[in-house]
C-alpha cells in the first residue's frame, strides 16, 4: 500500500487496475467502511478460534455459528455500505467473543495463544487497527493470496448457509469448515501447502452448503419446473425484489396479498419464478430488468418500491430519484435507505413498504416477451433420457457451463458473443446472473431441448454438478472430466469464488474463468492451480471456441 492509500481490497473482479482498491472501492465502498469490515472480520476470526476449541469439547455456541455467517455475509461485495450497521456488528462481535472466552475458561478449555483472542477494540479503532486487521497484514504475497482465497470462499459459503438457515436448515459440518478455515488463516506459521489443502477443504464445504440450500429451497417451495417468465409489466403499482433470499420473498407475498400491488423479481431473484409455491400468488408478476449492475438506470423506470434481500445493491448516484424507495433487510445496508429488521418472532413486517407501494405509479415497461427458466437438476434429470439420446445421436456435441456473475466491464460482452457464436449442437448450462449476457438471445432448441438451460441462482451451480453426475452415470463414464462438458465461468464476487472452489474440490479440470483472473492469484498460486487443475483464463471468442469446442 502506498502512502496515499487509505484501504486495500481486492476481493472482487472489478478491483482497481486489476490489483486492488486503495482509495475507494470500485463498488462504491468508502475507506472507513472497508476498515470497519476488516476489523469485523478480525474479531470474527477470534470468535471462530474460540468456538472451534469449544466444538472439540462438544460445547460449541450456536449463536456464535450464526454470527460468523452473518459477519462474513455482510462483508461480501455489494452487501453493506452502512457504517452504523457495521459498528453494531463489531460491538456484538467483541461481546460474543468475551462470552465464549468466559465459557471456555469455565469449562477448563485451554485456548491457543493467538492475538485474535486477546484483541479488544471499539468501532472507532478501525483505522489504527488496520495494520494488523487488514488484507496487507500478511506480508508474503503468496500466503496472503491463499489466505484471502480461503476467506472469500468462506464469505460465499456463509451467504448460502444464511439463506438455508432462514428456512430452518443448518449444518454443523458447514459451521465446522468455516470456523476451521478462519482459525487456520489466522496462524502465522501456516505454509503454502497447508493453505492449498485448506482452500480445497473450503471448496468441499461449499458443496455441502449448496446442497443444504438446495434441500432447503426445494423442501420448502418444491422443485423448480420449466416456466415461461413474463418480461413485461402490469397496470398496478409494484414492489421489485432483488437478491437471493426466498424466505423474504415468501413473507412479502403473503403480507401483500389482496393489497393491490404486484411483486416482481429482479436479477438473481428471477429463479423464484420457477418454484411451484410462488406460482399460487396471483399478484406475483414477472421479472423486471437485467443483471444487478444495471439497477441504477432500470430502477428509475420501475416507479415503485424496492426490497434488497441480500447483496448486489449499488450505491445510488447523487441525482438518483429512487433512493428513499429502497428497503433493505438481513445483512444488507445502504445509507439513505430503510431497513426492515427481523422481529422477536423471527418474522419481518413489510407493512410500510407495501403501503408506500400502493401510492406509486405502475412500472414503465422496458422490454416485453418471455424467457424460459426452471432447469434445475430435478427438471433436467426428468429430461435425461431425451438428452442422452441426443448425445448418442450426435445432436448434442457439447454442454458449456457458463455460470457465475455478471459485471459492468465492457469486456463481459465476450460472454454474449461466445454464446451467440456457439455451434448449433452445443447447449449452455447456466446459473447466476451471468445468464443475463445471453438468456434473451434467440438461440433456439435442439429437438425441443432449449439451448440455454437455466438452473437458477449462483448457489444453484450445485444443480449443474447433480446434472453432470447423473449424465456421467447414465453414460457409464468414470469421471466428470470424461463428460462432453466444458467450463467457461464468469466471476465477480465471493459467491462465485466458492462455486469455483467447489468445482475444484470435486476434481473438475480445465475450467476457464474470466473476464480476468483474480488479483489474489499470484503467479505462484496460478502455477499450482494450472498444474493441478489446468485452470486458465479466457482469450478471444474465436480462439476459445477452437480450444473448448472443436
Amino acid at each position: 500500500m502506498d502512502d496515499k492509500a487509505k484501504m486495500f481490497c481486492y476481493q472482487c473482479q472489478e478491483t482497481a487496475r486489476g490489483r486492488g482498491c486503495e482509495l475507494q472501492g470500485v463498488c462504491g465502498k468508502k475507506a472507513d467502511t472497508s476498515g470497519r469490515m476488516d476489523l469485523l472480520l478480525y474479531a470474527t476470526r477470534g470468535i471462530a478460534i474460540v468456538n472451534r476449541a469449544l466444538r472439540e469439547k462438544h460445547s460449541q455456541s450456536g449463536e456464535a455459528s450464526h454470527f460468523i455467517i452473518d459477519a462474513l455475509f455482510t462483508t461480501i461485495t455489494n452487501a453493506n455500505f452502512d457504517n452504523p450497521m457495521l459498528d453494531d456488528y463489531i460491538r456484538r462481535a467483541f461481546e460474543l467473543k468475551n462470552i465464549l472466552c468466559g465459557q471456555a475458561k469455565k469449562e477448563g478449555i485451554e485456548l491457543p495463544d493467538m492475538p485474535e483472542i486477546e484483541f479488544e477494540a471499539t468501532p472507532d479503532d478501525y483505522e489504527k487497527a488496520e495494520p494488523f486487521t487488514g488484507v496487507l497484514a500478511e506480508k508474503n504475497e503468496d500466503l496472503r493470496g491463499l489466505k484471502q482465497l480461503a476467506i472469500y470462499g468462506c464469505k460465499g459459503m456463509a451467504a448460502y448457509a444464511r439463506h438455508a438457515l432462514n428456512l430452518g436448515y443448518e449444518s454443523e459440518d458447514v459451521y465446522t469448515v468455516l470456523e476451521n478455515a478462519l482459525a487456520e488463516v489466522s496462524r502465522d506459521d501456516i505454509d503454502a501447502d497447508s493453505l492449498f489443502s485448506l482452500v480445497l477443504g473450503v471448496g468441499d464445504g461449499g458443496v455441502k452448503a449448496m446442497a443444504l440450500l438446495d434441500k432447503a429451497n426445494t423442501g420448502t417451495y418444491g422443485n423448480p419446473e420449466i416456466t415461461e417468465v413474463e418480461l413485461g409489466v402490469r397496470e398496478r403499482p409494484g414492489i421489485l425484489v432483488s437478491g437471493h433470499d426466498l424466505k423474504d420473498l415468501e413473507e412479502l407475498l403473503v403480507q401483500s396479498e389482496g393489497k393491490g400491488v404486484d411483486i416482481y423479481t429482479h436479477s438473481e431473484m428471477l429463479p423464484a419464478q420457477s418454484y411451484p409455491f410462488f406460482k399460487k400468488f396471483s399478484h406475483f408478476a414477472g421479472n423486471y430488468g437485467n443483471a444487478w449492475w444495471r439497477q441504477i438506470d432500470e430502477f428509475e423506470t420501475f416507479n415503485g418500491m424496492f426490497l434488497f434481500t441480500s447483496n448486489c445493491i449499488v450505491p445510488p448516484r447523487p441525482k438518483t430519484t429512487y433512493t428513499d424507495r429502497v428497503y433493505t433487510t438481513g445483512v444488507v445496508g445502504m445509507p439513505g435507505t430503510h431497513h426492515i429488521p427481523e422481529g422477536k418472532d423471527g418474522k419481518k413486517d413489510f407493512t410500510e413498504i407495501i403501503e408506500r407501494a400502493q401510492t406509486c405509479k405502475p412500472p414503465t415497461a422496458i422490454e416485453s416477451g418471455k424467457i424460459v427458466a426452471g432447469f434445475a437438476h430435478n427438471q433436467v434429470i426428468e429430461l435425461a433420457p431425451k438428452v442422452i439420446d441426443l448425445i448418442k445421436r450426435g445432436k448434442i456435441r457439447k454442454f458449456v457451463v457458463m455460470a457465475g456473475c455478471d459485471g459492468r466491464m465492457p469486456s463481459r460482452k465476450y460472454y454474449t458473443d461466445f454464446a451467440a457464436k456457439l455451434p448449433d449442437d452445443c447447449v449452455i448450462l447456466t446459473a447466476g446472473c451471468a445468464k443475463y449476457r445471453y438468456n434473451k438471445l434467440p438461440l433456439g432448441d435442439i429437438e425441443g431441448v432449449p439451448r440455454v438451460l437455466d438452473a437458477g441462482q449462483c448457489n444453484d451451480s450445485y444443480s449443474l454438478v447433480v446434472i453432470a453426475t447423473a449424465l456421467r452415470d447414465a453414460l457409464g463414464l468414470k469421471s466428470l472430466n470424461d463428460l462432453p462438458i466444458v467450463y467457461n465461468i464468469a466471476w465477480y464476487e465471493q459467491k462465485a469464488v466458492i462455486v469455483l472452489l467447489a468445482l475444484l474440490s470435486l476434481g473438475i479440470r480445465n475450467i476457464h474463468t474470466g473476464p480476468t483472473l483474480p488479483a489474489f492469484f499470484t503467479p505462484d498460486i496460478l502455477k499450482v492451480l494450472q498444474e493441478k487443475f489446468n485452470i486458465g483464463t479466457i482469450s478471444t471468442v474465436d480462439d476459445d471456441l477452437k480450444t473448448m469446442i472443436e
